[in-house]
């Protein structure tokens, strides 16, 4: 579940109804499961007429769904397609979803891509595994980066500069029994993951989920995102984990060739 944060607004004269708009985008960022436009209108303090303005046009351009039992609004996809990364001007996605298939049809588990947005690891494209028994995101989900294999992966390759802001910044929650809850104990499991060039997750973040995945380097060797296997533990288990983050580092490595021809 997303964490929500207080949204204030104070609005320029020149331009209340973009701050009112953006106000709109922070709140409903919050909340996965939608609000209704009364709900959205007394948690920020504005008409109702104003909300439905604006949440009507929103609506229209793309920017929100809404649910039809309940007219609850929330947010679709889109800023996520606007700043998916690009490297050369080729799109992350496009070049991942070949080896993200080969990923999946060869483990037989959902392979999934993600990157770095505002200290979260975000998914960016997935193919789902055909077993009866899966794991699977809605594209556009987040998760913390310390709790789960691509975050990790990430973040192992940051340079160090940005990995001390990002711990400056980020309060590391307990999940699990599992999860690194420490910068020193994080920071060991970071080293490690760089070493052998692959990231895992033994059930950091939810219990009974692993997950191995590799970092995507660009021309710099920055990391511009992660690709990953994820599965039940029952399936995917500690002996599997070796292979599993083999697969991704050479999935990793073919969607880097892709976005430096």
């Amino acid at each position: 579940m997303m964490s929500t944060k207080s949204i204030s607004i104070q609005e320029d004269v020149s331009a209340p109804g973009t701050d009112r708009t953006l106000a709109i985008l922070e709140y409903l960022g919050g909340y996965r499961d939608g609000r209704t436009a009364s709900e959205i209108g007394r948690s920020l303090g504005l008409p109702l007429n104003s909300v439905g303005r604006i949440i009507d046009t929103m609506h229209r351009r793309g920017w929100l769904y809404r649910r039809e039992d309940d007219r609850r609004y929330s947010l679709t996809n889109r800023v996520a397609e606007l700043t998916r990364p690009q490297v050369h001007d080729k799109s992350l996605v496009v070049s991942a979803w070949d080896s993200l298939r080969k990923l999946r049809d060869k483990l037989g588990e959902t392979s999934q891509l993600l990157t770095m947005v505002d200290d979260k690891a975000v998914v960016l494209e997935q193919c789902e595994s055909s077993q009866s028994i899966k794991v699977s995101g809605k594209i556009g989900f987040r998760v913390p980066m310390y709790s789960c294999a691509p975050g990790k992966a990430i973040l192992s390759n940051l340079p160090e500069l940005e990995l001390e802001e990002y711990f400056s910044r980020v309060a590391l929650k307990v999940f699990t029994k599992r999860t690194h809850s420490t910068e020193k104990k994080l920071r060991t499991d970071l080293a490690l993951s760089r070493e052998r060039g692959f990231a895992l997750d033994l059930a950091e973040g939810l219990e009974g989920i692993h997950c191995a995945a590799a970092v995507i380097l660009d021309d710099f060797h920055y990391p511009v995102g992660a690709v990953t296997v994820i599965a039940p533990a029952f399936r995917l288990k500690v002996e599997n984990l070796e292979k599993a983050g083999q697969s991704c580092m050479n999935a990793a490595q073919e969607i880097r060739e892709r976005l430096l021809k």
